[in-house]
């Protein structure tokens, strides 16, 4: 009997000692595990010093493009349209026909007005022969005073017959021309509002538009903040260029030049309007477009400038994510304010020589945790569609 006991102890020792060094050997590997998912490596985030650099401030308003000339065409005299001589939409020079009204009644009075001025300077001539010998005859008594101042009177009732038959003659060349349609000014025409064989009524019936497309205009309503910070910037620089961007196309920038400042504020809206020229050789603007102007307000000796990607929001409060001596993650509240392309001016907050994160923010967890800094440029973390659209600007 003990020495069964013997055997079966030293069977149960020889189970139960692998077992426990299994189970310790298993221990060790989990607290190491345990260790290793404590400590992860630092993340890596991109971050990049703050820009210190003179600026110029832009900021952007709402307009309008319109066209300097806009002619509402309407006939000068009453008649049957003989021919619309345009293609509707196209360009067409001052002075180019674009609807001839059927002259024929025109041509008859013009005849009339002429045979009526040949008839009285005959008659003219008559009365003047006439005046002439009365006044020999009177000298010897021949004729009457009376006699003599009918005759005188003759006279000058002919020429003024005279007078009226030359101005009815012009008032029928005038008609005579007003027959012919032309463009006032050079531009884009419309369609035609009246054919051929309409009748047109002098001053009333319209009948098409024409509006000049090259240059054009842009309104634009500055408020009343702006409109002190750019006028006297205007006046110490002596610029007056502006950018324009058309519709929602922001890859395209025009270059404008304001040429006009109203002289006095709209009491209702607190904005004085500007306008700008812009060149529109090819044609392609068009009145009415939506436009969008920038306008230089302010210039900044030394602004502190930042991504606006890395501009953080909490609420009401904007802030940073900044990497000190030790790769630590410093949070810092910021005040904004204009923004220069893609970065945001930085008014109070940072100093020189800051290191903000601009690339890889959800990395950082909470502050005071450890980073793997990688250093570059401010500009470099823009979007590539900002850096096409300076492309195209310059």
């Amino acid at each position: 009997m003990k020495c069964l006991t013997e055997i079966t102890l030293r069977n149960y020792r020889r189970i139960t000692l692998p077992f426990v060094l299994i189970v310790l050997l298993a221990g060790c590997q989990a607290q190491s595990d345990e260790e290793f998912a404590v400590m992860p490596p630092p993340p890596e985030v991109d971050v990049a010093e703050v820009i210190h650099e003179p600026v110029l401030i832009w900021r952007r308003f709402t307009g309008r493009v319109a066209a300097p000339e806009t002619v509402d065409l309407r006939p000068r005299v009453s008649g049957y349209i003989d021919e619309v001589a345009f293609e509707e939409g196209a360009l067409v020079e001052a002075g180019d026909v674009l609807f001839q009204i059927d002259p024929r009644p025109y041509k008859a009075r013009q005849q009339a007005a002429r045979a009526e001025l040949a008839l009285t300077q005959s008659q003219l001539q008559l009365a003047k022969s006439e005046a002439v010998r009365a006044e020999t005859l009177l000298q010897n008594r021949a004729i009457s005073r009376e006699e003599y101042d009918q005759r005188s009177a003759a006279l000058i009732s002919a020429q003024a017959r005279v007078e009226v038959a030359q101005a009815t003659l012009q008032i029928a060349d005038l008609d005579l021309q007003y027959t012919r349609v032309i463009a006032p000014v050079s531009g884009r025409v419309g369609r035609a509002l009246a054919t051929r064989g309409n009748l047109a009524n002098a001053d009333q019936t319209l009948l098409t538009t024409l509006v000049s497309v090259n240059p054009v205009h842009v309104y634009f309503e500055a408020d009343d903040k702006s409109v002190f910070s750019s006028q006297r910037l205007l006046a110490e620089s002596g610029s007056r260029a502006v950018r324009i961007t058309l519709g929602n196309d922001e890859n395209h920038r025009f270059h404008g030049e304001l040429d006009f400042v109203d002289n006095q504020l709209n009491s209702g809206t607190g904005t004085l309007q500007y306008r700008a020229v812009l060149d529109n050789a090819q044609g392609l603007i068009k009145p009415g477009q939506f436009a969008r102007v920038e306008m230089p307000v302010a210039a900044l000796d030394d602004a502190l400038m930042v991504s606006r990607k890395a501009i953080l929001t909490d609420q009401d409060r904007r802030y940073v994510y900044l990497v000190d001596e030790h790769n630590r993650v410093v949070p810092r509240q910021v005040t904004t304010g204009d923004q220069v392309d893609d970065l945001l001016v930085i008014t109070d907050g940072l100093n020189k020589g800051d290191l903000v994160i601009v690339n890889g923010i959800q990395r950082v967890f909470a502050p005071g945790m450890e980073v793997s800094p990688n250093r570059v440029a401010m500009r470099e973390a823009l979007p590539n569609t900002l850096a096409r659209s300076q492309e195209l600007s310059q």
